[in-house]
């Protein structure tokens, strides 16, 4: 491959393949994507912390190694890191203003991975307060853009990343889904983007997340963004493994995906949930995805887990366990006005979210072990099925708001939605811990970028992944903004 095959767009594994054809060098292709930052960070806002002299010296390093027949599986590629994972010798501020000078001194596992794999890099990139939100938007780095339409949110909460990832300024960057925190900016910016099985990805070094080893939170997970579904593979491999603490005998072979052509796959799509309307450009691209699988031999009905139902129980609980881990960032006394608060809607969830923060031991227990019962039913589910397939998000990219968060409602095609079910698709993954891509699927008539999911079985992530790589092969998959060359 030589050095003029390789632009902005080029995937991952085609950058490493002309790094190990020797057409480009590691320096080559951190100046490519520097330059990009610079040239167009002013308009996205996606960069919260440059580390390009670092990366400069890095890639330098790189091609020396490279120069002595040395090999690493990502030697000399430049990738982003969200502004929540720590990365050493650089703040990880999540957003928080307190936090602007929280240099880590180390890595978190999967960019100790990554790094020692030889990747090099540039910079972390944009996130809301705390990692809590579908925009991307703090009082450190400003509020990021979506390279599809500025006016609109990039998503949340690795909106920086999926930015940067889409408007050419990195090939991969490394994020964290909590409530579908890596999944919704891919859908939103074009891109793909994976949630790996829940502990096949080391979770220690991601704030908010507590600090000490090995955290234990019910499903946060960190993984990547990219313009290609191989390229999350690439990256799946290197930074899976083993949490600090069980190195000694924790192994993960994580097996082949279950079909190599897509007329093998058995797709469920799921139902349309009767509470929860979602815009008919989405809903459109879904059914004609499911007509073309069908075209090329797939099996494809409508299908969902026997325990989902109308899904009504199964996000109150997620909510719940939301609530629970989010409640002790708060001083008791605001927890319990935000408690009163909730409760006071009488939404059904707003008051489950209530439940979660009062929750104490004997509560959190109880949950989990519904939480099994989900997992169960999801074992029982992928016996007959390889994929169930849906929405990523009930709305496409929509246009920034400073409105408060109770105040702000979704135009689901005329229907006011409120903010917080935006949590119900991500969590049908988050919930039970399963392996879920996003990928691209088509382009609403007003040319903003739709997304779909492929959730997988437990610590099958190749097959999800597998499929969006061999669905946008066939069907269409990434395409640049148009704004951005």
């Amino acid at each position: 491959m030589s050095r003029d095959a390789i632009t902005p767009y080029s995937a991952a594994a085609d950058m490493l393949a002309a790094l190990n054809a020797g057409s480009v060098t590691s320096r080559d292709l951190v100046d490519l994507c520097v330059e990009r930052m610079r040239r167009y960070n002013g308009e996205l806002h996606c960069i919260a912390t440059p580390n390009f002299d670092g990366a400069a010296e890095a890639a330098e390093h790189a091609d020396r190694r490279r120069a002595r027949g040395e090999a690493g599986r990502l030697l000399g590629l430049p990738l982003t890191v969200k502004d929540c994972i720590a990365v050493r010798g650089l703040p990880a501020t999540g957003g928080v203003l307190e936090r602007a000078r929280a240099i880590s001194p180390r890595d978190a596992p999967p960019i100790h991975r990554v790094r020692e794999a030889g990747a090099v890099i540039l910079a972390t990139t944009n996130v809301p307060p705390y990692a809590s939100d579908w925009q991307s938007h703090n009082d450190l780095f400003g509020r990021a853009a979506n390279p599809w339409d500025l006016g609109r949110t990039p998503g949340g909460s690795t909106g920086g990343g999926a930015a940067a990832v889409a408007a050419g300024l990195t090939p991969l960057e490394m994020g964290g889904d909590y409530i579908g925190s890596i999944r919704i900016p891919s859908a939103f910016c074009g891109i793909f983007g994976h949630k790996p099985s829940y502990s096949a990805v080391p979770g220690t070094g991601h704030f908010p997340l507590a600090p000490l080893p090995n955290p234990v939170p019910p499903f946060a997970v960190i993984g990547p963004l990219a313009r290609s579904a191989r390229d999350l593979e690439l990256a799946l491999d290197v930074a899976a493994g083993p949490d600090i603490g069980e190195e000694p005998a924790w192994r993960l072979t994580i097996p082949r995906a279950r079909h190599e052509v897509l007329a093998g796959y058995r797709v469920a799509i799921l139902p349309s949930i009767p509470w929860l309307p979602v815009e008919r450009s989405i809903t459109g691209v879904l059914e004609r995805l499911a007509e073309q699988l069908r075209s090329v031999g797939a099996t494809v009905e409508r299908a969902q887990p026997l325990l989902f139902g109308d899904l009504r129980d199964h996000h109150k609980l997620y909510v719940r366990f939301i609530g629970a881990s989010t409640s002790g960032r708060r001083p008791p006394e605001v927890r319990q006005q935000v408690i009163e608060e909730l409760r006071a809607t009488g939404d059904e969830f707003q008051v489950a979210m209530a439940s979660g923060l009062e929750a104490i031991g004997g509560d959190i227990g109880a949950c989990f072990l519904l939480r099994e019962d989900y997992r169960a039913a999801y074992r029982e589910f992928f016996r007959d099925w390889d994929i169930l397939l849906a929405p990523v998000f009930p709305v496409n990219a929509f246009p920034h708001t400073t409105l408060p968060e109770q105040e702000r409602f979704f135009d689901v095609d005329g229907v006011a939605v409120p903010y917080d079910r935006g949590g119900v698709y991500p969590g049908l993954a988050n919930l039970s811990g399963q392996p879920a891509t996003a990928f691209p699927a088509g382009l609403t008539g007003d040319g903003l970028p739709i997304g779909l999911q492929a959730i997988g079985p437990y610590l099958e992530d190749r097959t999800p992944i597998r499929f969006a790589q061999l669905v946008t092969e066939a069907f269409g998959g990434f395409v640049p903004p148009p704004d951005f060359p």
